[in-house]
């Protein structure tokens, strides 16, 4: 009775030490909201919510569907903390708009496909043809001007190609089959599923030079909570790490969360753990070996960008590079 008194004692002392579990359950979380997207390029930020990695840094996130332009202004507002996008808003960026990126999400997301039976088979075949993309000034667009413009093809004002915007993905493939274009840029995975339906690819984002073995896609943060509550961003951040981690290890498990939940538009987990892996999702040993350098990337397409005119405040990309990221501690690898 002695022993059973005194472990009673002891444990009714635990629990009220300060910063015990019981008290660190008790806390409440902060409430945030992130953007999530409904391809398969953005599942770091279901997975890190499923898996309760943003809980486990503190926050109770509420996630909502939001637009590249929505997405912009609520970065630039502070209403979004932080949100993966890509070097379409280096220009904004540059132009003032409160946003820096801060880390890297992953590899590939868009290819250039054809019908099977076009005779189109190199970059060098595009000239003179129509190319369907989304929107003018898109991230598809500013992908096939770089890659065309590379090659020698004048792209930027449809000089030696033509670059028609179609709104929407599957309208971009009915396009190329009723012969109203040659050929489509497009995110997956609807240009990976067009691939199983009479289409093949010229290019891809993930090992296609000028873009070979280089982030396409960016973790990017609100310049005010930067400034205002830097350890918010860091803490999310960490959050993102433990999932593309997770994702890279695990693509069976990471395709069937975003898939059995109906987060996104593909049901065919094939397909779904084929694409993650293309993406190259970072690990944490990948960042310890030094094999992601998010800012030279971010110095290597803002070169690509100066060069074609879309970025003009300076001719030094290290100076626009300057001005577009900010690195973050996480101390988490």
């Amino acid at each position: 009775m002695k022993k059973l008194g005194l472990f009673l004692l002891v444990g009714v002392l635990l629990v009220g030490l300060p910063g015990s579990g019981a008290e660190a359950a008790s806390k409440e979380l902060t409430k945030i909201q992130l953007s999530r997207g409904t391809s398969l390029c953005g599942i770091p930020t279901i997975v890190a919510f499923e898996q309760g990695y943003f809980a486990e840094e503190g926050y109770d996130v509420e996630l909502i569907i939001a637009d590249g332009e929505t997405r912009k202004l609520g970065l630039n507002s502070g209403t979004l903390p932080l949100a993966n996008w890509d070097y379409a808003y280096f220009p904004s960026i540059e132009n003032g708009l409160g946003i820096k990126v801060v880390d890297g999400l992953h590899r590939g997301c868009i290819t250039i496909i054809v019908p099977e039976n076009s005779p189109i088979h190199t970059v060098h075949d595009l000239k003179g043809k129509k190319i369907a993309i989304e929107e003018l000034g898109g991230t598809e667009h500013q992908v096939t001007v770089v890659w065309l413009e590379t090659n020698g093809i004048k792209a930027r004002a449809n000089e030696e190609a033509e670059l028609i915007p179609y709104g929407d993905g599957n309208l971009e493939i009915e396009a190329a089959k009723k012969g109203e274009v040659d050929a489509v840029a497009i995110w997956d995975p609807i240009g990976a599923q067009a691939l199983r339906q009479g289409f093949r690819k010229i290019f891809d984002l993930h090992d296609t030079e000028p873009f070979a073995g280089r982030y396409c896609c960016f973790l990017m943060a609100s310049e005010k909570v930067l400034k205002e509550d830097p350890e918010q961003i860091a803490s999310l951040l960490r959050a993102y790490h433990k999932a593309q981690n997770f994702i890279n290890e695990n693509p069976e498990k990471a395709a069937h969360i975003v898939i059995d939940k109906k987060y996104i538009n593909v049901d065919d987990v094939e397909l779904a753990v084929s694409l993650i892996k293309n993406y190259d999702y970072p690990t944490y040993k990948d960042r310890k070996d030094g094999t992601t350098n998010v800012y030279e990337d971010v110095e290597y397409f803002s070169q690509k960008l100066i060069d074609l005119g879309y970025l003009t405040s300076s001719k030094d990309a290290k100076a626009i590079a300057a001005k577009l990221y900010t690195e973050v501690k996480t101390n988490d690898y």
